[in-house]
C-alpha cells in the first residue's frame, strides 16, 4: 500500500538525520530502510513548515516499523493516508531544506 505521509520536522534533529543519511545507516535499516529514504528523497517541506511524502508500507498500522525505528525520533504529528500511486508535492525538497539547516 502507499501512504501520503504529513508530518512536523523536528528542526533540532537535522544533523544527525543528515548524518545517518549520508552514512547509510538508514538505508541498511532492513526491511524498509532503502524505500524510507527514497520517500525522502522525495519529500517537500511547505511554507508553513508541513513535510510531506508518498511512501510505499506494509505495516498494519501504516509505517509502524519505520515510526518506531527512524520517523518518530525526526518528525512529530505523522499522519498517513492511503494513495494510488506515489505523488509529488508543492514545496521546497526536503533534502534541500535539511542541507540548509546549521550542524551542531
Amino acid at each position: 500500500m502507499i501512504y501520503r505521509v504529513i508530518a512536523r520536522f523536528k528542526t533540532d534533529t537535522a544533523a544527525e538525520l543528515r548524518r545517518r543519511l549520508d552514512d547509510g545507516s538508514i538505508a541498511a535499516q532492513q526491511p524498509d530502510g532503502q524505500e524510507l529514504v527514497d520517500s525522502l528523497h522525495r519529500a517537500v517541506i511547505s511554507e508553513s513548515g508541513d513535510v510531506r511524502w508518498s511512501e510505499r508500507c506494509y505495516c498494519d498500522p501504516p509505517l509502524a516499523h519505520e515510526r518506531a525505528t527512524i520517523l518518530d525520533h525526526y518528525f512529530d504529528d505523522i499522519v498517513t493516508q492511503p494513495i494510488k500511486d506515489y505523488q509529488e508535492y508543492e514545496g521546497r525538497p526536503f533534502l534541500d531544506y535539511l542541507e540548509s539547516q546549521p550542524s551542531t
